[in-house]
């Protein structure tokens, strides 16, 4: 019996390769030889298609030597604005999945369980329609690379097959992004790609910057202002940045 067992886990475990598998060819398959402007759409089709049972997606990525996650893509305003929510409030499912380096769901984000876990990014993310968040990490050697996100409008667990099938999307984004990383398609698109994703931060360093001037602060203690304006405001960092470098904002007036 213990054999059969035994024998069982292994198929398990070679249909989840095989899956795995065919998920990875059909992301790469998805993004080949396109030119590195149309890459992040193609990748956000496919995984779109490939998890139905979620209202919406984003992969995010960490920028180099900090833990600021760099979206990629996001299918839709809402999967794009709950990236924004955590990256500005330095709180939320995604931040706690790189910690932890494991997946981490939201139910229901207006149960009082969930409101102490994210008393900031639960009230922002229910405002922007959003019932349940689920993210899970892409996993690199030794390392997170970042985060596979999705919402539903509604309040609801995923199914067990949908949360296998996110699994290995997330595995599969991963090799996707480390195998084209590591080919000669398209003169190395993904990272041309990638490098013009986090140009998206940009605004966000530039300001960051400004603020270090003008209130003689370290870069972190200018982040953190940034950040704390913007939550009072109840807008983006980045709008906030954005204000900081038109000269219509300087935070040494306060």
């Amino acid at each position: 019996m213990a054999g059969d067992d035994m024998l069982g886990g292994g198929d398990a475990e070679q249909e989840a390769d095989v899956e795995r598998a065919r998920i990875a060819h059909e992301l790469i398959a998805g993004v080949r030889g396109l030119a590195p402007s149309d890459v992040p759409d193609a990748l956000c089709r496919s995984c779109v298609t490939l998890l139905p049972a979620a209202s919406g997606l984003s992969v995010s990525v960490l920028a180099d030597g900090s833990d600021m996650g760099v979206v990629l893509f996001a299918s839709d305003d809402v999967a794009a604005r709950l990236a924004e929510i955590q990256y500005t409030l330095g709180e939320g499912p995604c931040r706690e999945a790189v910690q932890l380096r494991a997946r981490v769901f939201g139910t229901d984000l207006t149960r009082a369980a969930e409101r102490r876990r994210w008393p900031l990014f639960s009230v922002q993310a229910v405002k922007a329609g959003v019932g349940a968040v689920f993210s899970l990490p892409l996993a690199g050697t030794g390392s997170v690379l970042g985060t596979l996100d999705l919402y539903r409008e509604t309040p609801g667990s995923l199914s067990g097959d949908d949360v296998r099938t996110a699994l290995l999307v997330a595995d599969a984004v991963t090799l996707a992004v480390i195998a084209l990383d590591h080919t000669s398609l398209d003169s190395h698109a993904v990272v041309t790609w990638l490098a013009g994703a986090e140009s998206d931060r940009e605004e966000i360093h530039q300001a960051t910057g400004m603020i270090m001037v003008q209130l003689g602060v370290s870069a972190s203690e200018a982040l953190l202002r940034l950040r704390a304006r913007a939550f009072a405001q109840g807008r983006t960092s980045t709008e906030v940045a954005r204000d900081v470098i038109d000269r219509s904002l300087d935070l040494g007036d306060d």
